[in-house]
């Protein structure tokens, strides 16, 4: 299944032709703003697959993830 990266901008100007492609040919898209990548969006299908995805499976899906992610943590404490 292929993975495309596009600005919000684009995500949000063709919301309806990406969403399609989502569904229609399982198209996973990262979504990014100002160069950092902040959201994945998939098919509730491909997402269900993640979901039963072996251990294995889930460790390089973790791989891609921490790759594609900003340099923040979740949790982490920006301003004080």
């Amino acid at each position: 299944m292929p993975t495309k990266t596009i600005p919000s901008t684009e995500a949000q100007n063709n919301f309806g032709r990406i969403l399609n492609d989502v569904v229609r040919n399982d198209t996973r898209y990262v979504i990014q703003r100002h160069s950092t990548s902040q959201a994945i969006l998939l098919s509730l299908e491909d997402f269900d697959r993640l979901l039963a995805a072996s251990e294995g499976e889930r460790s390089k899906i973790g791989s891609v993830i921490r790759e594609l992610s900003p340099t923040y943590n979740l949790g982490t404490t920006l301003v004080e």
